[in-house]
Protein backbone atom coordinates (compact mmCIF):
# COMPACT_ATOMS: atom_id res chain seq x y z
CA UNK A 1 0.00 0.00 0.00
CA UNK A 2 1.41 3.58 -0.79
CA UNK A 3 1.21 5.58 1.73
CA UNK A 4 3.91 9.02 1.14
CA UNK A 5 5.94 10.01 4.64
CA UNK A 6 8.82 12.32 5.76
CA UNK A 7 11.23 11.11 8.63
CA UNK A 8 13.99 14.04 9.92
CA UNK A 9 16.09 13.28 12.38
CA UNK A 10 18.25 16.11 14.62
CA UNK A 11 20.82 15.05 16.92
CA UNK A 12 23.76 16.61 18.47
CA UNK A 13 26.99 14.61 17.31
CA UNK A 14 25.20 11.61 15.98
CA UNK A 15 27.19 11.36 12.63
CA UNK A 16 28.66 8.02 14.20
CA UNK A 17 24.89 6.60 14.83
CA UNK A 18 23.68 8.14 11.71
CA UNK A 19 26.23 6.29 9.57
CA UNK A 20 24.89 3.03 9.14
CA UNK A 21 21.32 4.35 8.74
CA UNK A 22 22.59 6.24 5.30
CA UNK A 23 23.16 2.92 3.71
CA UNK A 24 20.93 0.73 2.51
CA UNK A 25 20.34 -2.57 4.63
CA UNK A 26 17.93 -5.46 3.81
CA UNK A 27 18.29 -7.31 7.26
CA UNK A 28 16.13 -3.85 8.89
CA UNK A 29 12.57 -3.55 9.52
CA UNK A 30 12.16 -0.94 7.48
CA UNK A 31 13.10 0.33 4.07
CA UNK A 32 15.60 3.14 2.52
CA UNK A 33 18.14 5.34 3.99
CA UNK A 34 18.85 8.58 5.54
CA UNK A 35 19.97 11.64 3.62
CA UNK A 36 22.70 13.97 5.31
CA UNK A 37 21.24 17.52 5.84
CA UNK A 38 24.44 19.77 6.00
CA UNK A 39 24.61 23.28 7.17
CA UNK A 40 25.90 26.38 6.12
CA UNK A 41 29.47 25.51 6.62
CA UNK A 42 29.40 21.84 5.95
CA UNK A 43 28.94 19.95 9.08
CA UNK A 44 25.77 17.56 9.34
CA UNK A 45 22.91 18.00 11.92
CA UNK A 46 20.30 16.15 10.89
CA UNK A 47 19.08 13.32 8.65
CA UNK A 48 16.22 12.79 6.23
CA UNK A 49 14.18 10.24 4.80
CA UNK A 50 11.39 9.48 2.65
CA UNK A 51 9.39 6.85 2.65
CA UNK A 52 6.65 5.70 -0.22
CA UNK A 53 4.92 2.45 1.36
CA UNK A 54 3.24 1.66 4.49
CA UNK A 55 5.34 -1.49 4.80
CA UNK A 56 8.36 0.09 5.10
CA UNK A 57 7.89 2.17 8.16
CA UNK A 58 7.59 -0.79 10.21
CA UNK A 59 9.69 -0.83 13.03
CA UNK A 60 11.92 2.46 12.54
CA UNK A 61 11.16 4.45 15.61
CA UNK A 62 12.10 1.10 17.61
CA UNK A 63 15.43 1.06 15.63
CA UNK A 64 16.27 4.86 16.48
CA UNK A 65 15.37 4.02 19.82
CA UNK A 66 17.72 1.28 20.31
CA UNK A 67 20.85 3.15 18.89
CA UNK A 68 23.53 4.29 20.69
CA UNK A 69 23.16 8.48 20.83
CA UNK A 70 26.14 10.54 22.55
CA UNK A 71 23.35 12.71 23.83
CA UNK A 72 19.76 11.33 23.58
CA UNK A 73 18.13 14.28 25.05
CA UNK A 74 19.15 16.37 21.58
CA UNK A 75 17.45 13.97 20.08
CA UNK A 76 14.06 14.95 18.11
CA UNK A 77 12.38 12.96 15.62
CA UNK A 78 10.01 15.00 12.86
CA UNK A 79 7.48 12.90 11.02
CA UNK A 80 5.03 13.88 8.51
CA UNK A 81 2.79 11.14 7.18
CA UNK A 82 0.61 12.31 3.69
CA UNK A 83 -2.14 13.32 5.61
CA UNK A 84 -1.01 15.48 8.56
CA UNK A 85 -1.02 19.20 7.95
CA UNK A 86 2.49 19.27 9.83
CA UNK A 87 5.41 17.27 10.83
CA UNK A 88 4.85 15.07 14.66
CA UNK A 89 7.88 15.59 17.08
CA UNK A 90 9.10 12.61 18.83
CA UNK A 91 11.56 12.89 21.29
CA UNK A 92 13.05 10.51 24.51
CA UNK A 93 10.62 9.91 27.38
CA UNK A 94 12.16 7.51 29.96
CA UNK A 95 14.22 5.80 27.21
CA UNK A 96 11.55 5.35 24.51
CA UNK A 97 10.33 8.00 21.48
CA UNK A 98 7.31 9.45 22.11
CA UNK A 99 5.37 11.99 20.72
CA UNK A 100 4.92 15.36 22.18
CA UNK A 101 2.22 17.54 21.90
CA UNK A 102 2.83 20.51 19.55
CA UNK A 103 0.67 23.66 20.37
CA UNK A 104 -2.96 24.22 18.37
CA UNK A 105 -2.41 20.29 16.53
CA UNK A 106 -4.37 16.64 17.85
CA UNK A 107 -3.59 13.55 16.34
CA UNK A 108 -6.54 11.63 14.92
CA UNK A 109 -6.81 8.32 15.27
CA UNK A 110 -9.44 5.63 12.78
CA UNK A 111 -10.66 3.02 15.21
CA UNK A 112 -8.42 -0.16 15.18
CA UNK A 113 -8.79 -2.45 11.99
CA UNK A 114 -10.69 -5.56 12.37
CA UNK A 115 -7.72 -7.96 12.86
CA UNK A 116 -3.86 -8.14 12.60
CA UNK A 117 -3.75 -8.43 8.57
CA UNK A 118 -4.15 -4.62 8.75
CA UNK A 119 -1.14 -2.43 9.09
CA UNK A 120 -1.24 -0.05 12.28
CA UNK A 121 -2.26 3.78 10.66
CA UNK A 122 -0.66 6.69 12.33
CA UNK A 123 -4.03 8.83 12.21
CA UNK A 124 -3.62 12.36 10.98
CA UNK A 125 -1.84 15.22 12.79
CA UNK A 126 -3.80 18.35 11.99
CA UNK A 127 -3.64 21.96 12.71
CA UNK A 128 -6.68 22.99 15.34
CA UNK A 129 -6.35 26.80 14.62
CA UNK A 130 -7.28 27.01 10.60
CA UNK A 131 -11.05 27.15 11.48
CA UNK A 132 -11.38 24.04 9.48
CA UNK A 133 -14.29 21.11 10.81
CA UNK A 134 -12.57 18.41 12.54
CA UNK A 135 -12.86 14.71 12.21
CA UNK A 136 -14.17 13.18 14.92
CA UNK A 137 -11.82 11.57 17.44
CA UNK A 138 -11.90 7.68 17.75
CA UNK A 139 -11.87 7.09 21.70
CA UNK A 140 -8.98 5.82 22.99
CA UNK A 141 -10.14 2.10 24.14
CA UNK A 142 -11.40 1.90 20.26
CA UNK A 143 -7.78 3.07 18.84
CA UNK A 144 -5.07 0.94 17.15
CA UNK A 145 -2.25 0.48 20.21
CA UNK A 146 0.01 -0.50 17.48
CA UNK A 147 3.08 1.63 16.28
CA UNK A 148 2.49 2.25 12.86
CA UNK A 149 6.48 3.83 12.60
Amino acid sequence: MSRDAEVIVLARWADDVMNPLTQDDPERTWRGRFVPIAGHWGWEFGWALELDKVHARTGLLKHLESLPWPHPHTVQVLLRDQDDDCFGLWMFREGRLVEFAIPHTERFHQPAPPNEDFLPDPGMLLRTDQGDALPEQTPEELRDTRSPW
